[in-house]
């Protein structure tokens, strides 16, 4: 190995170190992180519904979520951070044609929520963190929609049907996220957490009997600076 190619290499050594130094802020700093992120979401204890003398299937809706973090770096191995979010969730269910043929398509109940998740943020090493916490939730929106598909005199009638459900469910709501996240030297952050539902989601019996609670899968991207 030539000098040239020696001291190249010595330079991006040090280059490579010097950034992983960054990658996670100091004890005692505080940061901001601007984030979004998509994934799924599913109400529980909605495997089933009745339809017309049959039973639905739930499935897994798709989530957004987009807002910012604050975190204090108490430690070298623990961040502790509060943030502010608006995440779009809910649960959904497979297709039904009943017995004269009417398709309905896309049925779904649609739940908007203003999030505060307050998070401990585990460092098991430089820039990847284990996390979980306590997350509050207020409602600010909830529907349940579908559309209708049938034939009038020849020809195709497809109708949206949306009925407003905010007053049958809870306003706040309570979950505990678990996840994990990794922070690169540029300070780009990937961020994968499940938020597990405490509390009863509908007030009412409009999904059914049972108790309802939200789960939401949520994979986020963000990026990271110093206050």
């Amino acid at each position: 190995m030539n000098m040239k190619v020696k001291r190249f290499a010595v330079v991006a050594i040090m280059m490579v170190v010097a950034l992983s130094a960054s990658a996670q802020f100091e004890p005692g700093k505080w940061a901001m992180q601007f984030r979004f992120g998509f994934g799924a979401s599913q109400l529980s204890n909605m495997e089933k519904i009745p339809m017309g003398g049959g039973e639905l299937d739930t499935q897994f809706k798709g989530a957004s979520s987009w807002g910012l973090d604050f975190e204090y770096q108490a430690t070298k191995l623990l961040g502790v951070s509060i943030g502010l979010s608006r995440t779009s969730q809910g649960s959904a269910w497979e297709d039904y044609t009943d017995a004269t043929q009417v398709k309905y398509k896309d049925p779904e109940v649609d739940l908007d929520y203003i999030n505060v998740p307050l998070i401990a943020n585990f460092y098991v090493t430089k820039g990847l963190a284990l996390k979980t916490g306590l997350q509050l939730g207020y409602l600010i929106n909830a529907d349940l929609s579908m559309h209708t598909e049938s034939s009038f005199e020849g020809r195709d009638l497809t109708t949206k049907t949306t009925l407003d459900i905010e007053k049958d469910c809870n306003k706040i709501d309570l979950s505990i996220p678990v996840g994990i996240s990794y922070e690169f030297p540029s300070h780009f952050v990937i961020d994968a957490r499940y938020n597990i539902g405490l509390t009863k989601v509908n007030k009412e019996d409009v999904f059914g009997p049972k108790d309802n609670k939200n789960g939401v899968f949520m994979l986020s991207f963000g990026y990271k600076f110093d206050l």
